[in-house]
């Protein structure tokens, strides 16, 4: 199963911890399987509009290193690693 790498400012959800194998061939069913775990996962890593349900663009899933370019419908191998970034932002000229 996937492994995937929580973020700190997302661990709030899963009581402390850091790295969680959870199974799931796409983005989105490791997602909606992290989110049936931990609930509330689901609504900080997703966001909904007139176009579907998409990645929310403060968040960054990469795949064995490659950002997930075809968002929620990338494939995620068996023995992958994942990892939530979360944007990061700040900085003035």
């Amino acid at each position: 199963m996937p492994t995937v790498w929580i973020p700190a400012p997302l661990r709030e959800l899963t009581g402390g911890e850091r790295v969680v194998v959870v199974p799931g061939t796409t983005v989105r069913e490791v997602i909606r399987n992290l989110d049936a775990r931990f609930p509330g996962l689901r609504e900080r890593l997703c966001e909904v509009d007139e176009a579907g349900e998409q990645i929310s663009p403060h968040i960054t899933i990469a795949i064995d290193g490659v950002a997930a370019h075809h968002g929620l419908l990338t494939p995620v191998a068996e023995a992958s690693e994942i990892h939530i970034l979360p944007a990061i932002g700040g900085g003035a000229c």
